[in-house]
């Protein structure tokens, strides 16, 4: 089970223990073998469904290259086992280049704020306040689904729609699909006892979805400085863009030219928020001033050291940005 949160999925939940589910006892085809390989990831991962991007790199690597590969038949086990690891393997380095965020909720949020009658009862007060609008100082039951609504993942209450069978059982349990009117202090008490039934059922089975956050943890670009030939093509593209981005160097054009081109290279956008900017500033403040015109030789040494420093600290300090404002 999971502590609740937000959580990094980098793919090293995937490269540890042995298989969880059971190998099939039978010839399997292949088609199947992803089925199953595809349950063994959400074994590992908190039940989490991944994104067709990944499945399919997996299955690309799983089959080879052979287009006969889902109406293939595994009959031995340790083929078997052997293709199951290739999936999780490939599944694995995918995440650590691209990682997810993912926010497990396992009930623990909302236990705070049962644990604390003060922090409770001012919770029921304001939601009770902000649902009614007409100050009539009366709810109707149905009312509560709203109530959970406004509370949101940020206090541990799933989202709608994506856990509507979970939420509306408990709700029905209750009773609170109806119309009846309902006082403040009533109100409190059915919301009290739903949330109860909720971190209760959230402790069984965590709700866990992908959030909209992209992680820079400099792996893309330890790749491109292990790989010579790959290091050499990317500096021959920033070379003639540095000539056409400037006549002479220093370290506020260095700066300025790597925010703008940094992004290719699987650097955060500069623009995406406080702290993406002043990890600019403290990667420019410690190198070494630049003055003059730059050789493709020198510039391929300055590329280099400021590139090195950024997977450095990247790797201590992954940065996270928000990718429907960070121009991803």
């Amino acid at each position: 089970m999971a502590d609740g949160g937000l959580m990094v999925i980098d793919g090293d939940q995937l490269r540890d223990g042995d298989l969880r589910l059971p190998l099939p006892g039978a010839t399997v085809t292949g088609a199947r073998l992803v089925e199953l390989a595809e349950s063994e990831a959400a074994a590992r991962l908190f039940g989490l469904s991944l994104p067709e991007s990944l499945r399919s790199a997996a299955l690309r690597r799983m089959a080879g290259g052979d287009d006969s590969f889902l109406t293939g038949e595994f009959g031995d086990a340790e083929s078997i086992k052997k293709k199951l690891n290739e999936y999780l393997f490939t599944l694995a380095d995918e995440l650590k280049d691209d990682p997810l965020v993912v926010l497990v909720l396992d009930g623990s949020a909302i236990r705070i704020f049962l644990d604390d009658e003060d922090d409770f009862a001012m919770l029921a007060e304001n939601l009770f306040t902000e649902l009614d609008v007409d100050d009539k100082g009366k709810l109707s039951k149905d009312e509560i689904q709203n109530a959970l609504v406004h509370m949101g993942v940020e206090m541990g209450v799933p989202p709608f729609p994506e856990s509507s069978d979970l939420l509306k059982n408990i709700l029905k349990k209750h009773g609170a699909e109806g119309g009846e009117q309902l006082g403040q202090a009533q109100f409190a008490q059915l919301l009290q006892a739903i949330l109860q039934d909720l971190a209760d059922a959230l402790a069984k089975k965590n709700v866990t979805f992908i959030q909209n956050i992209k992680v820079f943890n400099g792996s893309k670009l330890k790749k491109v400085l292990a790989d010579k030939d790959l290091f050499d093509n990317e500096i021959e593209g920033l070379f003639q863009d540095w000539i056409d981005y400037t006549s002479e160097g220093n370290k506020e054009t260095l700066q300025g030219f790597f925010e703008a081109k940094g992004p290719k290279l699987g650097l955060p956008p500069s623009e995406s928020n406080e702290a993406v900017l002043l990890f600019y500033e403290q990667i420019f403040s410690a190198i070494n001033d630049v003055t003059g015109d730059l050789t493709r030789d020198s510039f391929q040494e300055v590329v280099k050291n400021i590139l090195e420093k950024f997977v450095e600290q990247l790797e201590a300090n992954p940065l996270f940005t928000d990718m429907e404002s960070g121009g991803i």
